[in-house]
């Protein structure tokens, strides 16, 4: 057993698991199970598999919600992006999983712990138990806690076009004008900074900056983007 495991995800995530076992798993790698082999321990990998799948469902319902205007081509980016190793493994440790994790002795003494694969099979195996123990809802829960809020900060926005996100929402009921205007520079020339408004029928709807007036435009439109959004 796992001193402190079954507490922490109570203390952190309010979750009761009703198998325990379950918890365990997940959080023991295949490298300890090896090293233990006659104890015939079951390892996390059949979870992680499930996990995966269970992330990329919830993740995919979130998207498609949030962003109803957006085309599958940037939604799936933005997938991509939320859902990938970095980003997960990120996650296990914002969980607070790592000091929980049964290592192998080889894994251990090569900083297993801290490799980010590792760390994204855990956060995935942990949610494929909760999927299991708990159900979809819990799963979506506690994605809606540690993940979606990154999302809607635009941690994971890069490559999105907003000022087509936002001319496709502004003029799904009909032709509208939308401008962008430079209202201010600053810096040297080599490090020039601009001010951006968007403007629809007249009124301002957002302010956007950027190292190049391309840029600031597409801040100004996700601002305004994400405002019109989040007003729906």
């Amino acid at each position: 057993m796992i001193k402190g495991l079954e507490q922490h995800i109570s203390d952190k995530f309010n979750v009761q698991f009703k198998d325990s076992q379950l918890l365990y798993v997940a959080l023991t790698h295949s490298s300890y199970a090896n090293d233990h082999r006659d104890t015939d321990l079951e390892h996390l990998e059949r979870l992680e598999f499930l996990g995966d799948a269970v992330i990329e469902l919830i993740v995919s319902d979130y998207l498609y919600k949030k962003y109803p205007d957006l085309p599958e081509g940037q939604l799936t980016k933005m997938r991509a992006a939320a859902v990938r190793a970095e980003t997960l493994s990120q996650l296990a440790v914002e969980s607070g999983l790592p000091q929980f994790i049964l290592l192998g002795r080889g894994e251990e003494q090569s900083n297993g712990r801290e490799r980010i694969s590792l760390l994204c099979d855990v956060f995935e195996a942990f949610i494929g138990a909760i999927y299991l123990d708990q159900g979809i809802q819990v799963a979506q829960d506690i994605l809606s806690d540690v993940l979606f809020p990154k999302i809607s900060t635009g941690d994971f926005s890069h490559g999105m076009d907003y000022k087509t996100a936002l001319q496709e929402w502004m003029q799904k009921d009909g032709v509208v004008q939308i401008e962008y205007q430079v209202i201010d520079t600053s810096g040297p020339d080599h490090a020039r900074e601009f001010k951006v408004e968007v403007k629809i029928e007249g009124d301002s709807m957002g302010i956007g900056l950027g190292t190049s007036k391309k840029r600031a435009e597409q801040n100004a439109a996700q601002s305004a983007y994400e405002n019109l959004v989040s007003d729906e």
